[in-house]
This record gives structure tokens, sequence and C-alpha cells, in this order.
């Protein structure tokens, strides 16, 4: 088949009320190049260091999300997009008031062995 029309994406559970809806990716189509979700990540939601063996690309769409990257804290805002490299030690996090809600894109796609999660 020449394309793929996903209409139910996978929900991904995750804790700290993150919201994940799997377009692409390896449990949602079996699709190992690629993986892109939707995410809202909730007030106070956070997650530990990692060090993933993939390039991740973020795209806002409303609030605002913090990343650590290699020493360097930064805000995303709504509009915004950023790309971390594969081997960078990074970590996502939404210390803000209101709901983080953004696109992510991995290549190769997202796997919990690739991400490289540092003990909590």
């Amino acid at each position: 088949m020449a394309y793929i029309h996903q209409k139910n994406p996978m929900i991904i559970p995750v804790p700290g009320n993150k919201t994940i809806e799997e377009h692409f990716g390896i449990p949602s189509t079996n699709t190992s190049e690629v993986s892109i979700a939707h995410m809202i990540a909730p007030p106070g939601w956070g997650e530990p260091f990692q060090y993933p063996q993939f390039d991740e690309w973020t795209l806002m769409v409303r609030g605002k999300k913090q990343i650590e990257v290699d020493g360097e804290t930064l805000v995303l805002s709504a509009g915004e997009s950023i790309l971390i490299k594969k081997g960078s030690r990074v970590r996502y996090s939404n210390p803000f008031s209101e709901d983080a809600e953004y696109w992510s894109v991995c290549k190769p796609a997202f796997t919990i062995d690739a991400v490289n999660r540092e003990p909590e």
C-alpha cells in the first residue's frame, strides 16, 4: 500500500498524567524508522535525565516546556521547535501552571531501551 492513514493513534500510558497519542512508531504501526506523537504534559510533570539514541524534534503547540540539555536550560514556547541530537544528556519537564501541548518526532523511532533514562 502506498500510504498509512492513521485514524486511531495508540494511547501510551505514562507516569505523571502525561498523555501520549502515538500516530506512527513501533507500538502503533510497527514503524521503526520514525515515531510521531502528540503529547500533553500537565503542570508539574517531569522525567529523569536521559541519553537518547535517537534524534528528537519537538514542536510546541500550546504552553511551555522546560528542556535541560548538556548543562543548559531553555524554555520552548508555543510556535517554537527544537532538535535534540542523539547522545545529548537531556531532561524534559513542565514546571509551569498550564499544560504543555506538543508534537514529538523521533528518528529512529522511540524505544524505551534507546532512551537510556538515568535512575531517579
